[in-house]
């Protein structure tokens, strides 16, 4: 079942866009209240200094209305306003008023008030407001905006002075308009660079979706691939994801592995123990019913049943041998002599089986820092394997040598030999090749030994050729963490 990826707003795909595209629109709001704001002051600034330094000339030189429009002082001014009266403009760019104290307009350079200038003068209330206000004042005239200053004369006459701000207010309304347009151009274009980006960088988080998913459904194998274009953190994160993976496979495996063997375990040993016990029960049966009447029938049942008991000691004592190897047991490490040991393994052979013919290269000391009763329980299960196995007659090599640091013994004989399928299982736990006697367990405690000291075994055989077990062990043994379970 594909997992299906719903992308909305309170996806992290939709709240990083929403979130860019916000911190966008904030921005580009803030840069056009600022930028604007700035240069509406800056433009009024301009226009209320001219209106000032105006007034101010026209403040120092103590003339008269009369002079003013006699002497025709302000020439340069009349020139500039007389043809937009002329032309009774509802809105000029300029206007220049005179009015009496009572603030109504007057004639001015021979021609009456024009009605911008009437409506200047209407919309100053007091005039000598405007001669003592540093800066100023903003009027409407004609649903127009302007700035206005005074300046009042020697005979107590009102020069108004007024500047329209309709077009400054206009350009900035059509700035405004620019800015709102390319700002709305590029917060659309952010947010598809923005969905665009995320969809890349985000896309390895969707594949550990779906690798998580795969797993839940059994694909245990299943690792997050890498990405084309990857960050560093969510590169860091697919790593220690595939690496947890990996850890959970191995130990899923491990475990499964585990499972199957303590079942394969627990059905071995029922079935060894079965047989012994059965026998025992068997003859008691015979005995509880009477039917072994003959001194000679008891005595043979009693020697089965003792037997038969001796058999389940000693594969109870071999049980509880690999119980204790796998638990990882604390060994006894002192300096052994192996030469020693191998010599004592070969007369002890000879004694139980005189016609074999035992060859041994042991000769002088050679000292291994190992647990010896370990060392003499691998050498007492490599030749009770072999007189299991083999015929008496069979020929016998032990031997022992130091190589490159390390120290091999080895233990073969020229017996009948293994098949390659039954080598590879040959260390399994209740394995036994052909059926043959024994408990199976001797080999397994031969590697759970040796892995016990830090070494390994192996071994060498092939149908008719014999088999050959090489003990590997390094001079400085020392137990390790980890023993083989199998």
């Amino acid at each position: 079942m594909r997992h299906h990826r719903r992308h909305g707003v309170h996806s992290l795909r939709g709240k990083l866009t929403l979130a860019n595209v916000g911190l966008l629109a904030v921005g580009i709001v803030v840069a056009t209240a600022v930028s604007l704001m700035g240069m509406r002051h800056y433009l009024l600034g301009q226009v209320d200094t001219e209106l000032t330094k105006m007034r101010d000339s026209l403040g120092s030189s103590q003339l008269t209305l009369h002079q003013v429009d006699s002497l025709g002082v302000l020439s340069v001014v009349r020139d500039r306003m007389t043809p937009r009266y002329e032309q009774e403009q509802p809105t000029p760019d300029s206007i220049f008023a005179a009015v009496d104290g009572r603030g109504s307009a007057v004639a001015l350079f021979g021609v009456e008030p024009t009605d911008a200038q009437r409506s200047l003068a209407a919309a100053v209330d007091d005039p000598r407001r405007l001669v003592t206000d540093p800066a100023p004042h903003e009027v409407t005239v004609h649903d127009a905006a302007y700035h206005v200053t005074a300046t009042r004369l020697a005979d107590g006459s009102y020069i108004l002075l007024a500047e329209s701000t309709e077009a400054l207010h206009n350009g900035i309304a059509k700035a405004l308009k620019l800015d709102l347009a390319v700002g709305t151009l590029l917060l659309a274009l952010l947010c598809c660079l923005t969905m665009f980006s995320v969809r890349i960088r985000l896309r390895p988080l969707e594949d550990m979706v779906e690798t998580s998913t795969a797993i839940a459904e059994g694909d245990l194998a299943r690792r997050v691939p890498s990405s084309c274009h990857p960050t560093q953190e969510v590169e860091q994160l697919r790593l220690a994801l595939n690496s947890m993976l990996h850890q959970v496979e191995s130990a899923y495996r491990t475990r499964e592995r585990s499972a199957a063997q303590l079942r394969r375990f627990v059905a071995d040993a029922s079935h060894e123990l079965r047989t012994p016990l059965a026998a025992i029960r068997g003859y008691l049966q015979l005995y509880d019913k009477g039917m072994l009447n003959e001194p000679g029938e008891r005595k043979r049942a009693w020697d089965r049943m003792n037997a038969e008991a001796d058999r389940m000691g000693r594969l109870v004592d071999e049980l509880l041998t690999l119980a204790r190897l796998d638990q990882q047991p604390e060994l006894r490490l002192r300096n052994v002599d192996v030469s020693r040991l191998v010599r004592e393994a070969a007369e002890d052979l000879r004694v139980q089986q005189p016609d074999r013919p035992v060859t041994v290269a042991a000769d002088g000391a050679l000292l291994v820092r190992a647990d010896e009763s370990g060392l003499r329980q691998v050498l007492g299960n490599l030749l009770a394997n072999v007189r299991t196995h083999t015929p008496a007659g069979v020929p016998v090599r032990l031997g022992v040598e130091r190589v490159d640091g390390v120290v091999r013994l080895c233990v073969a004989d020229e017996g009948p030999g293994l098949a390659e399928e039954d080598a590879a299982r040959v260390f399994d736990r209740f394995f036994r090749a052909g059926g043959g006697a024994g408990s199976g367990l001797g080999l397994a405690i031969v590697q759970g030994v040796v892995h016990a000291h830090g070494g390994e075994v192996t071994v060498r055989t092939a149908p008719g050729e014999g088999l050959a077990v090489t003990v590997t062990l390094p001079e400085h043994a020392r137990a390790v963490v980890d023993c083989p379970t199998e």
